[in-house]
């Protein structure tokens, strides 16, 4: 026989190419597993709220999510209304509380936005210490168990004792579920939302006074700013702050905290437009001020600051916006000595309303 074809294991029959399909081998693996389960029916979460069995650790999950929620005035967030849970070992009954909320649609790797109304966490020893010293209104403080205790941890425990603050002990992974994984150095103080003052209540208490003074801030985005113009708000007798709803600072816990307590004394309102709101403040009478480093009158020249007036602020990096620059009566410059481009928003709003002060005083 022709060629090599007497050796042995031979091939017999001829080359096959690629075959087209898998002949139905992978048809299986293409096949969903079905959805996905919620909380409330997985036996194994600590939000379920069928009436199988469930795992012991499950129902301590469950007991501890209603023993924090009543420490902190709230419905809980696992079971349902009047459900029934027995575990597996003991046989113990418990019932469920506030209904499965619905889930937000939330792109893949992105956390949800809390709520407008929505408590916030203030975390860091340095920070809840001086968010305690200042008086900001807190409702709990969470302390994570194990942590190193040094004087800091202790004068904020004291401090939230003595001023019937609730304390709680969670875990270091249950505080890094609740921060999100921000650094927290095993201390977190709740904040709750900012009380603001009606804008109409606001403008008519300002009205009552002898020499009326507002100040707005258009678009001031750092908290700290906007806790530095409260406190120097304060300091210069003004009767309130108005601040835009949308694309600004509001009064979190870190400008509570910059304020140093001021903001305990002097009415904050939030708007929804400033322009319009601006505009009814001229038509009660009062003179609408806003800083601008190239405003046509000097500070120091300003002779209506001893008239009813609203002082502007603008952002921090491009100043007034041109809707509101176009609104005000007349655009102020403060004087420098140097070659500086332009002022802090807060610094600056000091500078006004100390001669401002001044002028209604001298």
């Amino acid at each position: 026989m022709p060629g090599n074809s007497q050796r042995r294991n031979r091939r017999v029959s001829s080359k096959k190419g690629a075959t087209t399909g898998s002949g139905g081998q992978r048809r299986a693996g293409l096949k969903g597993k079905g959805r996905t389960l919620p909380a409330d029916e997985r036996p194994w979460h600590k939000g379920y709220s069928g009436d199988e069995p469930l795992p012991e650790r499950t129902a301590w999950k469950q007991e501890k999510e209603r023993r924090a929620a009543a420490a902190q005035g709230r419905a809980p967030k696992v079971g349902q209304p009047g459900t029934k849970v027995t575990t597996k070992k003991g046989g113990g009954t418990t019932t469920g509380g506030a209904p499965r909320r619905p889930r937000p649609n939330v792109a893949p790797g992105r956390r949800a936005a809390p709520a407008k109304d929505a408590p916030e966490l203030l975390v860091g020893r340095n920070p809840v210490v001086e968010a305690l010293r200042a008086h900001v209104p807190a409702t709990a403080l969470y302390v994570a168990g194990g942590i190193d205790i040094d004087d800091r941890i202790n004068e904020a425990i004291r401090t939230a004792t003595d001023r019937g603050i609730a304390l709680l002990e969670v875990t270091r992974g249950e505080l890094d579920r609740m921060t999100g994984g921000v650094l927290h150095q095993g201390i977190g103080l709740q904040v709750p939302p900012y009380g603001y003052e009606s804008f109409d209540d606001l403008l008519a208490a300002a009205a009552e006074s002898a020499t009326p003074l507002l100040v707005a801030l258009d678009g001031v985005t750092d908290p700290r700013n906007l806790g530095a113009v409260v406190r120097s708000a304060a300091a210069f007798g003004t009767q309130g702050i108005v601040v835009p709803e949308r694309r600004a600072a509001g009064m979190t816990a870190t400008a509570w905290r910059t304020s140093a307590g001021a903001a305990a004394r002097v009415a904050i309102a939030q708007v929804t437009n400033l322009t319009r709101a601006l505009k009814r403040c001229q038509e009660e009478g009062f003179l609408v001020v806003g800083l601008d480093a190239d405003g046509d009158t000097s500070l120091y020249e300003l002779e209506a600051a001893v008239g009813p007036m609203v002082v502007v602020v603008g952002s921090e990096g491009r100043g007034l916006s041109r809707l509101v620059g176009e609104t005000c009566d007349l655009l102020v410059s403060i004087p420098m000595a140097s070659d500086v481009e332009s002022l802090n928003a807060s610094v600056a709003a000091a500078v006004a309303l100390a001669e401002i002060s001044r002028r209604r005083t001298a």
